[in-house]
């Protein structure tokens, strides 16, 4: 039997970084982190309790982060991160089930078809699955 490569993390698209971090503290009580420039403004947002390390407390709760969203019509619907053990083995798996590998932001900010170094956490891509969904991998830091 094949591996199962759990959901560690989610993702979703904002217009207005400010006003989607007020809506889900306001309504859920989620905490926000606001990365800067460097990190395409993203917004790392805890939605479960952390221990001192970051590692969820609770079994099967995720934690997840919003995005600036772009004119790719892909960028709009929330998505989710699945985490391997060999990014380069998924990417090419992806890619002969009939996935699209979309690729990532280099250092420059150029687009890029090799994985991202997101630091301190591992290994991160973005692709398309067979039904033209986006989602992304993370190989974790340590693997």
């Amino acid at each position: 039997m094949k591996k199962k490569n759990p959901v560690v993390h989610f993702e979703m698209g904002y217009d207005d970084r400010d006003r989607m971090v007020k809506f889900y503290s306001g309504v859920f009580g989620w905490e926000a982190k606001m990365m800067g420039p460097d990190m395409g403004d993203y917004v790392v947002v805890q939605t479960t309790e952390t221990d001192a390390e970051g590692m969820i407390k609770a079994p099967g709760n995720i934690n997840g982060g919003l995005y600036k969203k772009t004119e790719n019509p892909l960028s709009h619907a929330p998505s989710v991160v699945i985490a391997v053990e060999d990014i380069k083995a998924s990417m090419k798996a992806v890619e002969e089930a009939g996935g699209k590998i979309l690729g990532s932001m280099d250092q420059s900010g150029k687009h890029t078809n090799e994985a991202q170094e997101i630091p301190g956490v591992g290994l991160w891509i973005s692709f398309q699955d067979s039904e033209g969904n986006r989602v992304s991998m993370l190989q974790p830091k340590g693997m």
